[in-house]
């Protein structure tokens, strides 16, 4: 006897976990992973449709108390079997619903519009001037003028395009209907899809060139490598530069060539102008893109268009992973360690973990590529998890150089600017030049805060346990929720004078360089500038095309751009990420740092990046000032194996929501116990505590941290825990959400 796990078709919380039912005899061949299935529901024995997620021959209870299956409809599975798969390999592993995990999965709906293109022509009985003038004389006789116009206009062009037809020879959709129905037109419709690249024409340039596709001798070596290696997962550590690109694109053309398809993840949408172009000029219309910034119907047609094999190529962020192809040979992650990868909603999965998974019920690759390799990444690569490989060297030139500039000796040698000595003086070098500038700031905004300077009042969100940031125009926003006021003229504390803005923002930086530099011509790049649709696109192609000398922004800008004229790259503040809530700090701060100075001298040998820093003695600083990412690898994962961090030992976050804090606190108490109950070895648990950002959005958080050498058995106590909760009056007032191996503090 065999039995189906099946997941009704109701969105209802209460009802998410399989079902049990027998599969009958009739139906063993026909009931597959994904399979759209009728069963018997409830008490009522109402006919439901559910998905089957699984298929076993082990019963989860009483044999004599299931129910069979009804039917399987072969030709309407609204669900992707593979999806489905993909699905619930995230609920198990993100602790979400697995009604949130399918939505995650397949985002968008059928009901969207789809559009056609509609051609009329004459009917095949019209078709020679004799009865073109019989169909003349009988409209004539019935003073039928529009039907007239139709006819007198196929008479001169046998075929018209319908939305000219109505637009311009004014003839409604009824007339339309009527004369075909009739036979005097015939119809042809066909399905279009809406093009989301129209930007690649919309920003090309004069300086845009062939994308060159030949491969040195060390990037041969590890494509052949790559391919004659029975591995999975292959981890390419690439300086910046290396030309790691070149191996994407080749591994991508033997892998056309073998039938299949490709997803090209990417961490920014920022990324996507450069890296579309590249793609596209070499492979063609076989490419698209997927991303957030597109409308409903262009997401829609792009899935649409990879479902029915018209694109072999999906270019996007993490959920590019979801596309709905059927043949994948290679899933790409560039910038592999990325914290964009995992979802900051639930449920949160790691575009990484789920494109593995992904990837093996295709036994296709997948291939991790940086210079910067998330330690997790390098970690399970020395230990043989991952085929590890390594470029060395710069495909075209030598890398940067780096000079370090303490602000400590800035500020006693009399220097309050902003810009070093050392900096202000090559950036006046690189203008004079008519070379490009990169300056890098992780703040958006124009002052970090707004302080009272008799009182000490910081004016914080009222939404939120955080400082609000100034923007330029008198405005206070905070960055988390988007509440915003204006800025107030005295404190509301003591009713003083003396509230003013301070620290630095990357507006502030604009507004600085245009006074220190005022022929530079300048472009600033963060989530204030690319709020529109396109902007990021824009942006960047003016950039490209040397419409600005210098541009600005915050980290949207260090991650993968190649701008050959960038000689000189500036980091006005190494220190913002060091000293984060997180046990990740250092090592985000070196990706950034080593991602930043990557920008410089990309198609020059006198590329140059300056650190401006408080604390140039930090080994990540050292390390990155130096590209030495073995350098820092050897010093973190000493303080990981220390202090039992992940990739060493494995965590999982349990945050607690909740509008009261009582709540909150009462229900982080209830789970410290139940966690004490459980008595798994090994397991220690941290909290509940406060979160780092107590108050979000008007609801008050408190976190548990659980450390565990065993990922699984993190994941069998997440499970326990969500059967509980199901019953805990304690935390009835509260969300409660899992995350494994979260990638940035509480």
């Amino acid at each position: 006897m065999i039995f189906a796990d099946i997941i009704v078709d109701i969105s209802h919380e209460k009802l998410d976990r399989p079902f049990q039912y027998i599969i009958p005899e009739s139906l063993e061949d026909k009931i597959l992973i994904g399979s759209a299935v009728k069963i018997p529901f409830g008490k009522g024995n109402r006919i439901i449709p559910g998905y089957v997620i699984g298929i076993t021959e082990l019963p989860s209870w009483e044999v004599d108390k299931m129910k069979e299956i009804l039917s399987v409809e072969e030709k309407k599975i609204t669900l992707e079997s593979e999806l489905i798969q993909i699905a619930w390999f995230i609920r198990e592993t993100c602790g979400a619903t697995m009604n949130q995990a399918l939505k995650t999965v397949i985002p968008v709906k059928s009901k969207t519009k789809e559009i056609e293109k509609a051609e009329i022509s004459l009917a095949q009985d019209y078709q020679t001037p004799e009865k073109w003038k019989e169909l003349l004389e009988h409209y004539q006789k019935k003073h039928a003028a529009v039907r007239i116009r139709l006819v007198e206009a196929l008479m001169k062009q046998t075929v018209l395009n319908q939305e000219y037809v109505k637009k311009v020879l004014k003839i409604s959709s009824s007339v339309l209907k009527e004369m075909e129905k009739g036979n005097i037109i015939t119809v042809k419709r066909t399905r279009t899809y809406r093009n989301p690249l129209t930007f690649l024409d919309d920003y090309r340039t004069d300086t845009d060139k062939d994308v060159d596709v030949s491969l040195n001798e060390g990037q041969k070596q590890i494509v052949e490598s790559i391919c004659s290696d029975s591995s999975m997962v292959h981890l390419i550590h690439g300086i910046t530069g290396s030309g790691k690109t070149r191996i994407y694109m080749e591994l991508i053309r033997r892998t056309l060539l073998e039938g299949k398809q490709a997803i090209i993840m990417i961490p920014e949408i920022s990324l996507t102008y450069q890296t579309v172009k590249r793609f596209f000029d070499v492979f063609g219309e076989r490419v698209s893109i997927i991303h957030s910034r597109l409308s409903p119907g262009e997401r829609y047609d792009q899935l649409e268009r990879a479902r029915h094999g018209d694109i072999d190529i999906m270019i996007g962020p993490r959920s590019a992973v979801f596309t709905p192809f059927s043949n994948i040979g290679v899933i790409i992650i560039d910038e592999e360690h990325e914290s964009s990868y995992k979802s900051e909603t639930i449920p949160k999965y790691h575009a990484r973990e789920t494109a593995i998974f992904r990837a093996g019920l295709h036994h296709a690759r997948v291939i991790l590529g940086s210079a910067t390799p998330s330690v997790e990444s390098y970690y399970k690569a020395l230990h043989g998890e991952y085929r590890l490989h390594t470029l060395s060297f710069r495909a075209s030139g030598a890398v940067a150089q780096v000079s370090v500039a303490d602000l400590r000796a800035e500020l006693e040698a009399g220097n309050k600017s902003i810009f070093s000595r050392r900096l202000a003086s090559l950036i006046e070098d690189r203008l004079a030049k008519k070379e490009q500038i990169m300056l890098f700031l992780n703040r958006r905004g124009y002052a970090g805060f707004v302080n009272c300077r008799k009182c000490g009042e910081v004016l914080q969100c009222p939404h939120c346990d955080i400082s609000l940031t100034y923007h330029n125009g008198e405005r206070l926003t905070c960055h988390y929720c988007g509440y915003t006021t204006r800025m107030p003229q005295l404190c509301p504390s003591c009713h003083s004078r003396y509230i003013a803005p301070f620290g630095t923002g990357t507006e502030k930086v604009e507004a600085l360089v245009h006074k220190q530099f005022p022929s530079a011509r300048v472009l600033r790049m963060d989530a204030d500038t690319t709020a529109a649709k396109g902007s990021h696109e824009r942006i960047l192609s003016q950039f490209a095309a040397h419409q600005a000398d210098i541009l600005i922004g915050t980290q949207m800008i260090v991650k993968g751009h190649d701008f050959p004229l960038v000689t000189l790259v500036g980091i006005i503040a190494a220190d913002l990420s060091l000293y984060a809530q997180d046990y990740r700090a250092s090592e985000r701060t070196f990706q950034l740092l080593t991602q930043a100075i990557g920008r410089a001298g990309r198609k020059s040998d006198h590329g140059e990046a300056v650190i401006q820093t408080y604390h140039p003695e930090n080994y990540s600083i050292v390390a990155a000032s130096r590209q030495d990412y073995k350098e820092f690898y050897n010093q973190e994962i000493l303080y990981r194996t220390i202090s039992g961090y992940p990739p060493v030992m494995q965590m999982m976050a349990i945050l607690i929501t909740s509008d009261q804090r009582e709540d909150g606190r009462a229900a982080g108490e209830w789970l410290k116990t139940e966690l004490e109950h459980m008595q798994e070895a090994d397991c220690h648990v941290i909290g509940p505590v406060d979160a780092g950002i107590f108050k979000l959005k008007d609801r008050y958080r408190t976190v548990l941290y659980l450390k565990h050498s065993d990922i699984h058995a993190l994941t069998g106590i997440k499970n326990r825990l969500e059967l509980k909760l199901k019953t805990c009056k304690t935390a009835e007032h509260t969300d409660i959400y899992f995350d494994l191996n979260p990638m940035t503090g509480y």
